[in-house]
């Protein structure tokens, strides 16, 4: 594998098994994605993009076909070795923000530590960190009721923060947000990209949200019909008309 490639798929495949109906949602899917990279999943209900982000998110196992993340054969590894590369290499974001009503921003950030061990003491100075990464600091002790949708998504983004993931994987993360508020959150990912070099691979069925990403892949039925590079005045001049927007949620 190449060491400037973060993720490599070589035909890989995954069929579900319904009764006596076999379902194939992908068929023989080869791409490889380098280090330093922001990609936009698209494709219609049904064409096998949730599918391949749960296997990049080792959420679940292919059929056949390699996974390699890092340089690391990780497509066929049991529960427990998938659960600790999710861990220590994976942050999610979802549509719905899945944050916790009764707990404050601070504590919601804090939640994925709890799970992974190591040293406590320093579990709230990490947790204030990221919020101060999607500009947050100052509502840190607000529970979910007292933030905004799009402030409930940036607690989501600081809380896929806080292990230090090498790959955000983000699902619809403006699918329940306002045209400019999508905009703030994908100017966050832009910077998080950008300055952090954290790669990051979303999936969305709006095509203006997949312009903010540096490539655009498509599925249908199960396969990758086409694998576009932004135009890179495109990106760049959106990435100019956001920075008013960034400012203020730096």
């Amino acid at each position: 594998m190449d060491s400037e490639e973060l993720i490599r798929i070589e035909n890989l495949t995954k069929a579900y098994h319904v009764g006596d109906i076999t379902v194939q949602a992908l068929r023989g899917v080869s791409l490889s994605i380098a280090k330093g990279s922001f990609v936009a999943i698209m494709g219609p209900s049904g064409s096998g993009k949730s599918t391949f982000m749960n296997i990049l998110g080792c959420l679940d196992k292919p059929t056949s076909g390699s996974y390699y993340l890092d340089g690391v054969s990780v497509g066929q590894m049991e529960r427990d070795q998938l659960a600790d590369i999710r861990n220590r290499k994976i942050g999610f974001v979802f549509q719905q923000f899945n944050l916790l009503a009764r707990t404050s921003a601070l504590e919601n950030v804090e939640l994925p530590l709890l799970y992974s061990g190591g040293d406590q003491r320093n579990h709230r100075e990490r947790a204030m960190k990221a919020l101060a990464a999607v500009g947050l600091a100052d509502r840190a002790d607000h529970h979910p009721s007292q933030l905004s949708g799009g402030q409930q998504q940036r607690v989501a983004i600081a809380r896929s923060l806080i292990n230090d993931p090498q790959l955000i994987l983000a699902d619809e993360p403006t699918g329940a947000l306002d045209s400019r508020t999508s905009i703030e959150i994908m100017a966050i990912f832009q910077r998080l990209n950008r300055e952090q070099g954290i790669n990051i691979v979303l999936v969305t069925h709006e095509p203006d949200i997949a312009q903010y990403a540096q490539r655009n892949i498509h599925f249908k039925d199960g396969r990758v019909v086409s694998d576009e590079r932004v135009a890179e005045r495109r990106q760049a001049d959106r990435e100019l008309s956001e920075m008013a927007v960034e400012e203020t949620v730096a």
